[in-house]
């Protein structure tokens, strides 16, 4: 296994927590982009009359791009470095708003939405490069666990208050506003961030295309870095699909919820994920021999909660729906496990093409299961119906239960992979990080 990886970084804790902060509003920032077609959906579906399968194409085209660029922008970031990855994708996002706040044609709306996700890809593994470089390794698991649920804080401000602003200003206005935001914080990126605590940037000479392929074979190649993959695939899917999209309408459509109540069950989703957060790092941090047992536990749990949300007869009750939200709280922090992989078992001049294999994972998980449950929704709702019922929600969520299996299955053998390579590394077996 590889030393956990560390640039051995110079800074004073105060510029290092500076320039961390500053780089983690940019990504709470993408998170709010990203999350800002979740509660829109309703009305994103009524502005540019469209089906269910249609509106799932705006996701699915956010996420499929996001998801497609995570290794070549891990290949770029380890030759650019973070501040111009944050300032591209800031960029990308803002502009992305703004096409989405003039859209009235379905097809500049999925042009917006493709947008949103490039700059959206370059966004979290810049910051998480960044952790890497300016702060001691011993730092790296919390700070990472820090960033992805902090970030989270975006997921906030896209509930309650763009809910608030599209109903009161209108749709245009409402993502001007979000543009308006994303502005901002480019802004702050710009003047404030920089790669390393060094005068010297955390760049290479652009390396030739056997370079790249090379690094990324050995990333692969690498039973951490896979493990890492099928660790966010599993866990990331079920409460990412339900606060990008399909929460709230199973809220208020399927469990009759009212546009606000829905909207808050998202926000106090997204405040127990903070919550959350710092506990799976210290889990991580102190039982590091035992991180997929809590992998194993939150889908257990995740499947255990949901199965007993989907088998109730009518609507669910109010404690069961907030039991809901506080387990898939748990999702996010724990696909932070691995990043927390590949960092332990890649070495630092990898770690942006490793850390980009990691977020395929549970991106193409989402991908996979915002387009199932809204073909499955147009195939299950009643003809002559003009919105989905309990049934036809209930039908479609049964699809978490194929990627579930598919993804602890994979966990299991590439961690038994990832100790058998470790073992064959030394002379004397150990108890293994995993």
């Amino acid at each position: 296994m590889t030393a956990p990886a560390t640039a051995g970084p110079v800074a004073s804790r105060r510029s290092a927590t500076l320039v961390w902060g500053v780089a983690l509003s940019a990504y709470v920032a993408a998170v709010f982009h990203r999350s800002s077609l979740g509660v829109t959906g309703v009305d994103a579906a009524e502005r540019f009359h469209i089906n269910a399968s249609a509106l799932a194409t705006f996701s699915v085209a956010q996420l499929a791009v996001y998801a497609a660029m995570q290794v070549p922008v891990g290949v770029l970031l380890d030759r650019f470095g973070s501040r111009r990855m944050l300032v591209a994708g800031g960029a990308l996002m803002v502009a992305g708003q703004l096409c989405f706040a003039l859209a009235t044609d379905v097809r500049l709306a999925v042009l917006a939405r493709v947008l949103v996700g490039l700059g959206d890809a370059a966004t979290f593994i810049s910051v998480l490069r960044i952790v890497t470089f300016w702060f001691p390794g011993r730092r790296n698991p919390m700070l990472t666990q820090l960033t992805g649920t902090l970030g989270q804080l975006g997921a906030i401000l896209g509930a309650v208050p763009l809910v608030a602003l599209l109903h009161h200003a209108g749709w245009t206005t409402a993502f001007l506003v979000a543009a308006a935001i994303g502005a901002t914080v480019l802004v702050l990126v710009i003047a404030l961030v920089r790669d390393t605590p060094r005068r010297d940037t955390a760049t290479r000479a652009a390396p030739d295309l056997a370079t790249v392929r090379h690094e990324l074979g050995t990333a692969w190649a690498e039973p951490g870095t896979r493990l890492g993959l099928w660790t966010h695939f599993v866990t990331q899917f079920s409460g990412a699909v339900f606060a990008l999209l399909w929460g709230y309408p199973f809220l208020v459509q399927a469990q009759g919820l009212s546009p606000t109540a829905a909207a808050s069950l998202l926000t106090l989703m997204t405040v127990a994920m903070l919550l959350v957060g710092p506990l799976i790092a210290h889990l991580c941090a102190r039982h590091p021999f035992h991180r997929s047992v809590l992998v194993f536990t939150i889908t257990g749990a995740t499947a255990a909660v949901w199965t007993v949300v989907l088998a109730w007869p009518g609507h669910a009750p109010g404690w069961l729906l907030v039991t809901l939200v506080l387990v898939l709280a748990v999702n996010g922090p724990g696909s932070m496990i691995g990043f927390d992989y590949a960092r332990t078992f890649n070495p630092v001049s990898r770690i942006g093409s490793a850390t980009g294999i990691v977020n395929v994972g549970g991106f193409v998980a989402s991908i996979i299961l915002v387009l199932a449950v809204g073909v499955v929704l147009d195939l299950a709702t009643p003809a002559g119906s003009g919105t989905p019922d309990r049934s036809a929600f209930r039908w479609a969520f049964a699809v978490q239960y194929a990627l579930w299996a598919l993804g602890l299955v994979q966990v299991l053998r590439w961690r038994n992979a990832a100790r058998r390579r470790h073992t064959a590394t030394v002379r004397v077996p150990v108890a293994l990080p995993s």
